[in-house]
């Protein structure tokens, strides 16, 4: 809670350089009394997860991307297809480690499934578009930006619980930051610029 101080003053008459040059400026004499006006802030608001619908069209895709990054949290996409086996073993798993709050301590993320064989997914070319050639794919968006380096392709990396858990919470770190998740290989050579 914080308390501002005002102080309200007494107008007094105009001065005669004032009156001279016909404006309306007064003269502030010594204040009268100091009144108290008490309020607070909102507590800060802890990110939360989010998971939304599976993608099945170009404008679907572009809202979660505005959305993410309009709260500066990374978007989280999974690749899969109606015919892909593993896909359907592996999406429970991403959605449940969100679901329980994986990664809300370092930032959140924003998590959806995109259906790569929706014939609106598939027309767009947004396989093409973010170089999708596996199913299932991990790919994470942050401020609306593709992160190929932390692509995910590998299903038993993705069956693997404890490194899903760590991906996410790399990729939670991001926030907005494009890369602040960890670290690639320009960076081990150059360091942080």
């Amino acid at each position: 809670m914080y308390t501002l101080l005002f102080r309200p003053a007494r107008v007094g008459h105009l001065s005669p350089q004032a009156k001279s040059f016909k404006t309306v400026f007064a003269c502030i004499q010594k204040p009268l009394a100091v009144s108290r006006v008490q309020f607070s802030t909102s507590p800060k608001v802890d990110a939360k997860n989010q998971v939304y619908a599976s993608v099945r069209n170009l404008d679907q895709f572009h809202t979660y991307q505005l959305l993410s990054g309009s709260s500066r949290t990374p978007l989280l996409t999974l690749w899969s297809a109606s015919y892909c086996p593993t896909c359907k073993v592996v999406e429970p798993l991403i959605r449940e480690l969100v679901e329980s709050g994986v990664g809300e301590a370092e930032g959140g993320v924003g998590y959806c499934e995109v259906e790569f064989d929706a014939p609106d997914v598939m027309s767009a070319g947004l396989g093409m578009t973010y170089t999708i050639n596996a199913l299932p794919t991990l790919l994470s968006f942050d401020a609306q930006e593709a992160q190929v380096e932390t692509k995910i392709t590998d299903a038993r990396k993705m069956a693997n619980r404890q490194f899903l858990e760590e991906w996410i919470r790399t990729e939670a770190r991001r926030q907005g930051n494009r890369g602040g998740g960890g670290g690639n290989f320009l960076s081990s050579l150059f360091g942080k610029l």
